[in-house]
């Protein structure tokens, strides 16, 4: 097999789908990897030691795409990478399609496998390709939100921890997963008052042990969002449905009731944000104010931290690509269901009802076209 690296084009993209020790356990089992010059530069990955692990360093793009059989990445598909698109590839990275009707129709058109990191799911119902890159965005929206409270950047003026004699930031987390989760840790952390809000009470029940009660958590209902918000300093949305459009936890008339200079930090842009008033942005152009609250959605966090982020996140994704290249994807996702439930398309039809049902269009079962 053939497997592709290309170099990354989404806006201060810094990752990269593979890293050395992973070429080299491909080139041992028999495959041919092909790796665009320069494609771990920003993660402090250099072009020889891709060499000497037994890559290919391409010079083009075209050269990386056009000769594979997969393609692995780490977000999705531009539209300048759109012409590469054909029947026969295997697209393997974050395809994020619920929100993404345009790159939908791409891959269906032009006929693309595409298997999608983030749905990739285990029987216990964990996202293993998804937990190391949400871990590190739930841990960077503290610190991005912390940064964001600071007057010249726009907030409050509000020191997350406080001192003595002058109270913390109250930080207001929407969603008790691994995003939430993590968000809260650094948070407490830093000192500031943490309250997560969640709709499933025995994730509640965890978190209140975990942390001894020292944080607050609250049942999820529009009340109660409402009433968090108006005392928030720092928001965190970070709200999942595997798969599916983000629901709009925080509707635009419940931000004229909020702090001037308040900061929302919207980790679930990538499938459409759980602010109503959620854009994606970019490391280039990361914030803008709607009714004077500063909103942060960046909708590749992570890659403010590349090499930390390329490690762990291929840590995740390696063993299920060695399936694929060893066996291909038939006969890998007939013997991991994980690795099947990944697949959003598969040779012009859309297999993936998260997807179908956010766009309004039709799905197809995997096991039909199997």
């Amino acid at each position: 097999m053939i497997i592709g690296v290309p170099r990354e084009v989404k806006d201060h993209e810094s990752r990269v789908g593979l890293v050395p020790y992973g070429v080299s356990a491909l080139v041992e089992a028999g495959h041919q990897v092909v790796v665009q010059t320069r494609a771990g530069a920003l993660s402090s990955i250099t072009d020889e030691e891709y060499l000497e692990a037994g890559a290919r360093i391409a010079q083009t793009p075209a050269e990386v795409w056009h000769g594979a059989e997969i393609v692995v990445k780490v977000k999705e598909p531009q539209p300048s990478e759109y012409g590469f698109f054909r029947d026969n590839l295997t697209l393997f990275t974050y395809l994020h399609l619920a929100p993404l009707p345009e790159l939908t129709a791409k891959l269906l058109e032009s006929r693309v496998t595409a298997i999608a990191y983030e749905t990739i799911q285990e029987e216990d119902g964990s996202l293993p390709c998804l937990i190391p890159m949400s871990e590190v965005a739930g841990r960077m929206a503290a610190q991005v939100g912390a940064q964001y409270l600071e007057a010249p950047n726009g907030g409050r003026g509000v020191l997350l921890a406080g001192i003595p004699g002058v109270a913390p930031a109250n930080v207001v987390v929407l969603g008790g997963g691994v995003v939430g989760h993590n968000a809260a840790k650094i948070a407490h952390g830093l000192g500031a008052n943490v309250t997560i809000i969640d709709r499933n009470l025995n994730r509640l029940r965890e978190l209140d042990d975990i942390y001894a009660g020292r944080i607050i958590t609250l049942a999820s209902n529009t009340w109660t969002i409402r009433e968090s918000l108006r005392l928030a300093d720092l928001v965190i949305g970070a709200v999942l449905i595997p798969g599916a459009s983000a629901p709009k936890l925080v509707r635009k008339d419940m931000l004229a009731g909020m702090k001037r200079g308040a900061v929302m930090v919207d980790v679930a842009i990538d499938q459409g944000g759980c602010f109503e008033t959620s854009h994606p942005t970019t490391h280039t152009d990361p914030v803008y104010f709607v009714d004077n609250v500063l909103h942060y959605c960046v909708s590749n966090m992570p890659a403010a931290v590349p090499h930390t982020s390329t490690y762990g996140l291929t840590n995740a994704t390696f063993p299920f690509l060695l399936q694929l290249a060893h066996h291909g994807v038939k006969e890998a996702t007939r013997a991991n269901p994980a690795i099947a439930l990944g697949v959003n398309t598969y040779q012009g039809q859309l297999v993936y009802k998260g997807v179908a049902e956010s766009q309004g269009i039709p799905c197809t079962e995997l096991e039909s076209l199997l």
